[in-house]
């Protein structure tokens, strides 16, 4: 006898779809979402003072994830833990909790106030079609999209380990060609069980315009991250092949048109390569690109790997010198992400995960490479 499938319990489309077939309130969602989230171990149908007719829908078509941590690395200085999670389809893909001290430094010239937070990096896809030349991720290719159950169940298993306080859809692959499934993932993180504020969530992308524009009327409250890393079209086609499709002067007039009509900003992603993207004209080209508009400019250390070893990391007088013609000359918001992680390979956008096949199931290869690391300044 072939069982009936289960579906996750954090589909949240699924779960209200059949409580609206058998006439049970949707505010049973909640309650049965925050039980699984702290009772690891329990089933959905074990939920005090559900429904009879929902314990029997819950026992028979849902069970409490449909993916499991298969790994989990901590850096020996605590704050960067990463996540290997697998799918019931035998793919996998990574997950990182960062953790910051909002106390840490100084701010106007005195201490800095705000306790520890953690941001989770979640992927959207496994592999990607980009292609980014400085990128692990794109040496694997396509191998499928997450469905919003599967992201979701990122936030559940990171949870468990550290309460999360920002979400950034960075991870493996492009966001915006997984769309539903990413707006679904990210609207359900808003909830009464995860209690998320739409600013502390932020959706990147290379530059997909249609998905900007359509992100802009179905979620405008989230923040937009552009995946940029070239101050030219010619330059940024180089290194990021998807921009051919989008051109960049039509990319900066969606970002202006998105800045229109937001309330949020948009966060500029610049990975520093090393004779290629980090000189003081490239800065100039940077800064009269984006001269006035509502944007916060991160400069992220490229850190090599394995699989692409082409490019080499700019010195820090390069880095600084390029965010000092921002900041100083342009007036720009600008920041020079933190590196975490780096003895786990969790640093900055270098996700990597070999998947064989073996006696016909799906077999995961030992080889984990970097995830991004996002620490984006609030």
């Amino acid at each position: 006898m072939i069982r009936e499938r289960r579906f996750s319990i954090f589909d949240e489309v699924m779960l209200r779809n059949e409580l609206d077939a058998i006439h049970v309130n949707p505010c049973h969602i909640d309650s049965t979402w925050r039980f699984v989230l702290d009772h690891k171990d329990a089933e959905a149908y074990e939920v005090p003072n559900l429904p009879l007719k929902a314990q029997a829908l819950f026992r028979a078509k849902f069970k409490p994830t449909t993916s499991h941590v298969h790994i989990q690395y901590d850096s020996s200085d605590g704050r960067t833990t990463k996540l290997l999670v697998m799918f019931e389809s035998g793919l996998s893909a990574e997950a990182v909790i960062m953790r910051h001290d909002s106390s840490a430094g100084k701010y106007a010239g005195g201490p800095r106030t705000g306790a520890a937070r953690a941001t989770l990096c979640v992927s959207s896809q496994v592999g990607c079609k980009m292609g980014c030349t400085f990128c692990a991720t794109g040496t694997m290719g396509f191998k499928g999209n997450l469905s919003a159950a599967e992201i979701l169940e990122q936030l559940v298993h990171a949870s468990r380990i550290t309460p999360i306080r920002n979400v950034v859809f960075m991870g493996m692959g492009e966001p915006m060609n997984n769309y539903s499934a990413v707006v679904r993932a990210a609207k359900s993180m808003t909830g009464r069980c995860f209690h998320l504020s739409p600013k502390h969530i932020t959706i990147s992308t290379v530059g997909i315009i249609p998905r900007i524009i359509s992100l802009k009327a179905d979620f405008p409250e989230v923040s937009l991250a552009i995946s940029l890393h070239a101050p030219t079209q010619e330059l940024r086609s180089e290194i990021v092949p998807a921009a051919r499709a989008f051109p960049l002067s039509k990319l900066i007039a969606a970002v202006d048109d998105y800045l229109t009509e937001s309330k949020s900003k948009v966060f500029i992603e610049y990975v520093m390569l090393a004779m290629v993207n980090d000189t003081e004209v490239h800065a100039h080209q940077l800064g009269q690109l984006l001269r006035g508009k509502r944007v916060v400019i991160n400069l992220i250390p490229y850190n090599p790997t394995s699989v692409v070893q082409q490019f080499k990391a700019s010195g820090s007088i390069e880095l600084f010198r390029f965010q000092k013609i921002l900041k100083e000359v342009y007036n720009l918001r600008t920041t020079v992400r933190q590196e975490m992680g780096q003895d786990i390979e969790g640093a900055c956008g270098q996700l990597h995960v070999s998947h064989r096949r073996s006696n016909g199931s799906a077999e995961l290869d030992s080889l984990l490479q970097d995830i991004e690391e996002l620490g984006i300044h609030r």
